[in-house]
């Protein structure tokens, strides 16, 4: 009878191991689809950007400032933006955001032909307006990865990504308003692009949670930006497009490299 006893507890002992090891087996696997998640929240975020990127190169190149870098970055963020769009789309199966990445590839097809047209004012405002649309389908498919995360840090990598698509909006608005799309609307979206900015980096720099090397890199940008943010408002002035570049361009590249370092610390 003891030795039947024992028989049954090794037989529950065993059952709870299993089941346990079933436990670790599920919790890892959650754990890597958050992980997978977060990295792609700052993939769909770099496509937020490049979009901006892609039509403030093509306005720079049409009005002769910084050609040779404006040519370069362009070819790149167009082959960047179609790259990180394979990965989404074979990377993700909802329904609802494979639907939306549907229309963003056509929207790509279309920003990218006619960002190789000769420039022109006309030209130009269909490349503001197919950068805004493509804006506007990747900022879905951020939110909707985040919901699908489940986890607050993703708004962070979020806030973060942002402030890259900010600072090259700030430069395709200034370039956007010399080469005559002088309407409200332009004027409008650089000031609100400033704000958010602003506010954004206020937010990251209050993160309880940063590294020693986020807080270095985000000090480093707050002395920039509290120099440069007032060429950024004199939009009307304008007379400052080569400083406006190379700046927003730096900021782009420092906030590309912090929000990395937010996707390897929430991973």
């Amino acid at each position: 009878m003891k030795a039947n006893i024992l028989k049954k507890l090794g037989l529950v002992v065993a059952s709870v191991l299993i089941f346990s090891d079933m436990g670790i087996a599920e919790n890892n696997t959650s754990a890597k689809i958050t992980a997978d998640t977060v990295e792609l929240v700052n993939v769909a975020g770099r496509q937020r950007m490049l979009s901006q990127r892609i039509a403030k190169d093509y306005m720079y190149e049409g009005n002769k400032v910084a050609v040779t870098k404006t040519q370069k970055q362009l070819v790149e963020s167009l082959e960047q933006l179609k790259t990180a769009h394979q990965k989404l789309a074979q990377s993700i199966n909802d329904p609802e955001i494979q639907n939306l990445l549907m229309f963003v590839q056509m929207s790509t097809e279309d920003f990218e032909s006619t960002s190789k047209l000769p420039f022109s004012t006309d030209n130009a405002q269909i490349v503001l307006d197919l950068s805004e649309s493509m804006l506007e389908g990747s900022q879905y498919v951020v939110d909707s990865l985040k919901k699908l995360a489940k986890v607050q840090e993703s708004e962070v990598i979020d806030v973060a990504g942002r402030q890259r698509m900010l600072s090259q909006r700030i430069a395709k608005y200034y370039i956007a308003y010399q080469s005559g799309i002088k309407d409200k609307n332009t004027v409008d979206q650089m000031q609100s692009a400033v704000k958010l900015f602003t506010q954004s980096h206020e937010l990251l720099m209050k993160n309880e949670k940063n590294t020693p090397e986020i807080n270095t890199k985000l000090n480093e940008i707050d002395r920039l930006w509290k120099i440069v943010y007032k060429f950024y408002l004199d939009i009307e002035k304008g007379g400052l497009p080569l400083i406006v570049f190379n700046t927003t361009d730096d900021i782009t590249k420092k906030m590309n490299e912090i929000t990395g370092l937010y996707v390897e610390l929430y991973k």
